[in-house]
């Protein structure tokens, strides 16, 4: 078996193994529950789970997607969130390769899956996870930045656009700083317009803070087009819900899911070779 075909194999399980962890984050950060203790346990009935019944994506099939104590039955979403974690870790290691920006971009990823499960279902963004994220994008960009070249360009810019934009494409770490910036800015100015004309809160803070932790990490070519992509997502989306509800406008879709799919797009083909 070739050697490429071993590493997947084992970044897809592993990749379940932490989705298993993903799912203990998305049911017990909105309810303000440690995620350490008590160790896993059915919802319905607090039976502790057997470690040969937690299992990722087996254990719930052996089991029928039932508890093994009370029998209640369990969301297909756990094995869903686990074979999706798998895959996205393969899918991470298959175009990184076993590099740093494949732990990075991992860490990124599966926060931003918890971020799109909490928010679709109780409609937060959990301050725990995008801020202290937005701090992990920045030391991401500054550990990948070539210091000694970034000193030299530094050096020799000058004033212009045209080098504010090639240090930004040139140096990580700017790059980062200022994804982060115009991505909360971006955010927060289209909150406030949206308050002071419509009278009412249409977009929360958790989003503003969710984006800035995005443009830590992809930068500002980054965070333009997951603005752009998740414009148009969320837009597709919302016409067909209204459609679907036959005109109700009242329905509110959480943005931080479309945020979240547009960034996984953005690492994965680099925007489409967007260009500024």
């Amino acid at each position: 078996m070739p050697n490429d075909l071993v590493l997947y194999i084992v970044s897809f399980l592993f990749g379940t193994v932490f989705g298993s962890f993903l799912n203990v984050c998305i049911y017990r950060l909105p309810r303000e529950e440690s995620i350490a203790f008590p160790p896993s346990h059915c919802t319905a009935c607090g039976y502790k789970i057997k470690f040969y019944n937690n299992i990722p994506i087996l254990s719930y099939l052996l089991l029928g997607g039932k508890c093994a104590d009370c029998k209640s039955g369990i969301s297909p979403v756990y094995p869903f969130i686990e074979i999706l974690s798998g895959l996205l870790l393969l899918l991470t290691v298959y175009t990184f390769g076993f590099t740093i920006k494949t732990l990075f971009y991992a860490l990124f990823i599966y926060a931003l899956l918890v971020i799109s499960f909490i928010d679709l279902e109780h409609m937060i963004i959990p301050n725990i996870i995008s801020l202290p994220g937005i701090i992990v994008g920045l030391v991401f960009n500054a550990i990948i930045t070539d210091w000694q070249y970034s000193r030299e360009l530094i050096g020799s810019a000058d004033m212009s656009l045209g080098s504010f934009f090639g240090l930004l494409s040139e140096v990580p770490l700017f790059d980062s700083v200022f994804g982060a910036v115009l991505g909360g800015g971006v955010l927060l100015t289209i909150a406030f317009l949206y308050e002071v004309i419509r009278k009412r809160e249409g977009m929360g803070m958790g989003d503003v803070k969710l984006l800035a932790m995005i443009g830590a990490f992809v930068g500002v070519q980054g965070v333009v087009f997951v603005i752009f992509l998740s414009s148009i997502l969320g837009t597709a989306v919302g016409i067909s819900v209204i459609l679907y509800k036959r005109g109700d406008l009242k329905y509110a879709l959480p943005f931080g899911p479309f945020l979240s799919v547009a960034s996984v797009i953005y690492i994965f083909t680099g925007g489409f070779s967007l260009k500024l």
